[in-house]
């Protein structure tokens, strides 16, 4: 672009017009982009989900499986960011956070994270899983 005119002016206008093309160009890009990232998503799903001739073919029913009650378990942290604590229960506990899945941990397991100060895990203060493994906390 060598025929820029030479006063200042015309060069502020032909400037402005140009940052609004980019500013333009810039969002129409960022909303290209989610609509590309939802399309993923969709075909992710569309993917992973049964075909017609499966949905349609007949379901073998299998007895539902009986997982084997822990004798403790453990709520870890969602993400580093979880204000939440580590929480051991003993296996029968009902009194969870309700937001984390509790993973089965043997008593072993529940002594090392109990007792190792890095983890920081916390007993349930209702089950007091400390008292069935015979540690003391104090």
């Amino acid at each position: 672009m060598s025929d820029l005119p030479p006063d200042p002016p015309r060069l502020r206008a032909i400037l402005a017009h140009l940052e609004r093309q980019v500013a333009e160009a810039e969002t129409i890009g960022i909303y290209l982009r989610l609509q590309r990232d939802e399309v993923r998503k969709a075909l992710a799903r569309a993917t992973s989900a049964p075909t017609r001739a499966q949905a349609r073919a007949p379901q073998r029913r299998e007895p539902p499986r009986r997982t084997p009650s822990a004798e403790y378990l453990m709520e870890s942290k969602s993400g580093p960011d979880d204000p939440l604590p580590v929480v051991v229960h003993v296996g029968a506990c009902t009194i969870r956070q309700g937001r984390r899945t509790p993973s089965a941990i043997s008593p072993q397991q529940a002594r090392m994270v109990l007792t190792d100060t890095v983890i920081g895990a916390e007993p349930c203060p209702i089950c007091r899983p400390e008292n069935t493994l015979g540690i003391d906390l104090a």
